[in-house]
């Protein structure tokens, strides 16, 4: 099938690596870089699934003559593009990861843009196509009037499937299908008077029916599926497959396209609606627009796996202590868990990071230390001290908290992923059984001081400190609720 992605193009650009230490200049991690992914985004996104999926592709964009415009030509193969003149600069959006986890996001020539030519070539790509997907990002390329007049008459004779953007143009009338997001959708009613406090995906999917003069209007919610909408007055919910989601980027691309390819194919609405949001899914669940990324930097051979390959902290891993009532489960329970769950994570390339204590009073602290530890890898695994053990290091009137409070304080926390409980003075043995790839400790000492140091090395493991942050401890605030109390 011949299909034309009308819309702007994108670089995307991910700095993956590990984190290990902080920073000292500031409370920051220092990123160690593993490699640096390059992939085409916005309408360009489209276009490489839909090319990869084996039909016969062109991309109607603008592109610059920068070195963004040629990692995106680079990314874009497989895919005739037919690009207007270069008016402005690439837009680029690098996001820095540690792990699966992102860190921070820059933009480059994200501002914008002038209205791009047309060619003749442009204009003869929209003419000849079975199927149309416009992915408008805001940036000039649907306002051009020569495009939008190509685009309207097309509408009369293929599927036009519009993905429209805030920032972007009015889809053109008689578009098959317009696919807002819901955040879209409320905001768009919202701007045209629709009380916000009253609307819900069905009253701004009717008004921006009746506004854009569209076929349809498919409002998409997320994990919650979708919403469409007819101009026959009537509503299809559409449910998603549960899927595990470690990065939802892509998935409108991927919909709006397969619901051009579905709608060409001669498909009625509802059926190409729900076959477009279950691909979107299976595209999510594959990986994302991640799994599309090319590798075009890596120092040397790398020593932290692929980052599509790791565990995402949206998936995940159910907790090894888990509370029956009140009740906890005998800790000789947890050692086969424990190790199930280091195993699991390790299977997909990910990293294992434990840490342990008493963590009686739950405070700020150690709020910081278990982020800090959590950004390192994976998963986290806690190793809890039991009522005896802290008793005997801390003395008769310790722990103010029992141990089923403790761990289930800790379990609420979203960066601990898990909680093993232990009896004795040290956590070696559970150390011994699990063999974390990092343990991570608070404290001003560096990490070949810690005890746990050579038993961690031994199996290839890293000890890593986090700073000790003043006058926030158990033992202190202890001594602030007693003259209260």
């Amino acid at each position: 099938m011949r299909i034309t992605v009308v819309g702007d193009v994108l670089l995307d650009v991910d700095i993956n690596g590990a984190a290990t230490r902080l920073s000292p200049d500031a409370p920051v991690p220092v990123v160690d870089v593993a490699d640096v992914r390059r992939r085409a985004g916005g309408a360009g996104l489209v276009a490489t699934v839909l090319a990869q999926d084996g039909h016969d592709v062109a991309l109607v964009t603008a592109l610059s003559d920068d070195d963004g415009a040629s990692h995106l030509r680079r990314a874009l193969t497989g895919v005739a593009v037919l690009a207007g003149a270069p008016l402005a600069p690439t837009p680029t959006k690098t996001r820095v990861r540690i792990g699966t986890h992102p860190m921070v996001r820059f933009d480059q020539g994200c501002a914008p843009a002038p209205v791009p030519a047309t060619t003749e070539h442009m204009l003869a790509a929209i003419a000849s196509a079975e199927a149309i997907v416009v992915a408008d990002y805001g940036r000039g390329i649907t306002a051009n009037p020569h495009i939008r007049a190509a685009l309207a008459e097309a509408a009369k004779r293929v599927p036009v499937v519009w993905d429209p953007h805030p920032a972007g143009s009015q889809p053109v009338a008689g578009a098959a299908v317009v696919t807002p997001n819901l955040a879209e959708a409320l905001t768009s009613a919202k701007a045209g008077g629709l009380d916000p406090a009253r609307t819900g995906a069905e009253e701004a999917g009717r008004y921006l029916l009746e506004k854009w003069g569209s076929t349809a209007v498919l409002v998409t919610r997320g994990e919650d599926g979708a919403l469409l909408l007819s101009a026959d007055e009537w509503a299809q919910g559409i449910p998603a497959p549960r899927t595990n989601v470690s990065d939802p980027c892509g998935a409108g691309d991927r919909l709006a396209g397969s619901l051009a390819l579905h709608l060409g194919r001669g498909l009625g609405l509802v059926q190409a609606a729900t076959k477009a949001v279950e691909d979107a899914s299976a595209f999510l669940a594959a990986g994302g627009a991640a799994s599309l990324a090319v590798v075009e930097d890596a120092p040397g051979p790398a020593t932290e796996p692929s980052p599509a390959t790791k565990v995402s902290p949206a998936t995940k891993v159910s907790p090894v202590v888990e509370l029956k009532g009140l009740e906890l489960l005998d800790p000789g329970e947890l050692e086969p868990d424990g190790i199930r769950l280091a195993q699991a994570v390790r299977s997909r390339g990910g990293t294992v990071v434990a840490t342990g204590g008493c963590f009686d009073l739950l405070h700020a602290g150690h709020a910081r230390t278990l982020a800090a530890a959590r950004s390192m890898g994976d998963c986290l695994i806690v190793y809890l001290n039991s009522d005896e053990s802290v008793s005997r290091l801390k003395g008769a009137h310790r722990p103010i908290v029992s141990v089923e409070d403790r761990a289930e304080l800790l379990l609420a926390l979203e960066c601990v992923d898990a909680v093993v409980v232990f009896g004795e003075d040290t956590p070696e043995a559970c150390l011994r059984e699990i063999r974390p790839d990092i343990w991570v400790k608070g404290g001003d000492y560096t990490p070949e001081e810690l005890p746990e140091a050579r038993l961690v090395s031994g199996w290839g493991g890293r000890c890593v400190t986090v700073p000790f942050h003043p006058a926030r401890s158990t033992s202190g605030l202890a001594a602030a609720l007693a003259k209260v109390s």
